[in-house]
């Protein structure tokens, strides 16, 4: 039986974050979910959740949130960050600031977090800090670096935390969610419009959102609820492992990332391109988000 815990999860107003919400207020856990739109998390107030404003660029906000879970509670046993968005676009063409602005909410305010509760899980000798990557933080794909980029450092960040915190009783948990249906993907693919849809990479571009719609998206992608359903397990398992890959065709691409060659994988991943790619032209991307 597991034992129920205080959480703080981000990014809980839509997708992964919210469907995780909801299985670990089911299950018991008292639930601090947290968003900038804090309009959007109704239900989970019904469900019995605490609803914290908070924005992972803003520190201020990140610590008033933290004092006040400690506050209430004297403690947190975990904390899940899954705030994040993609942004796609050409290396060349996609302006520094909205670069930075991927790290500042994929990577840099689950850093910030991260510190913020350390201090209370190492005073208990106990705690848990789950990140949620990407299988993109192992494939890749074109005009997408800054995206893929994050979630490198991502996995980075949490291997090197792991061994760090072990010493005090926190483990450090990566979960590895493939193609999942949210409102990633439209945000994702309103920047490749914006930043290379008239340039030189506008074949490219088009190529890659088609390829999204007629392959990826369509044989590949699962439901928030699958990640949630991996995410808790992560919580409340007694010895968590330090990945968890799931969704539909994940293990897949990460097998393929694994067996094939940096220049078989180039070619295999530019030929889906050209194929799926040049099927038709895109007039509706699908809400489907490489998490």
């Amino acid at each position: 039986m597991y034992k129920k815990k205080v959480v703080l999860i981000t990014g809980a107003s839509a997708g992964i974050g919210l469907a995780t919400a909801k299985y670990l207020i089911e299950n018991g856990h008292a639930v601090y979910a947290a968003a900038r739109r804090v309009e959007k998390m109704k239900e989970l107030v019904a469900m019995g959740g605490k609803i914290l404003e908070m924005d992972v660029t803003n520190n201020e906000s990140m610590e008033k949130g933290i004092k006040q879970i400690i506050h209430e509670n004297g403690y947190i046993d975990v904390l899940i960050n899954t705030a994040g968005y993609g942004s796609l676009g050409a290396v060349e063409e996609v302006d520094m600031d909205e670069a930075r602005r991927q790290f500042e909410v994929n990577v840099f305010g689950s850093a910030r977090l991260s510190q913020l509760v350390i201090p209370h899980m190492r005073s208990r000798n106990e705690g848990r800090i789950v990140n949620i990557s990407s299988v993109g933080a192992r494939i890749y794909e074109p005009l997408s670096a800054w995206y893929h980029s994050t979630k490198f450092a991502l996995e980075g960040l949490s291997d090197c935390m792991r061994l760090e915190l072990k010493q005090f009783g926190i483990a450090v948990v990566i979960v590895q969610p493939g193609f999942i249906r949210t409102e990633w993907d439209a945000v994702a693919h309103d920047n490749l419009k914006k930043f290379s849809f008239l340039g030189p990479y506008q074949a490219l571009a088009t190529k890659l959102a088609n390829t999204h719609t007629n392959f990826m998206f369509k044989y590949f992608a699962s439901d928030a609820e699958r990640a949630a359903r991996t995410i808790v397990r992560s919580v409340q398992v007694k010895k968590p492992r330090g990945r968890y890959v799931c969704g539909k065709g994940a293990r897949t691409f990460l097998l393929a990332r694994k067996i094939f060659t940096d220049r078989i994988l180039d070619r295999v991943l530019l030929t889906v391109l050209n194929i799926f790619g040049s099927q038709k032209k895109v007039e509706k991307v699908e809400q489907v988000s490489l998490n």
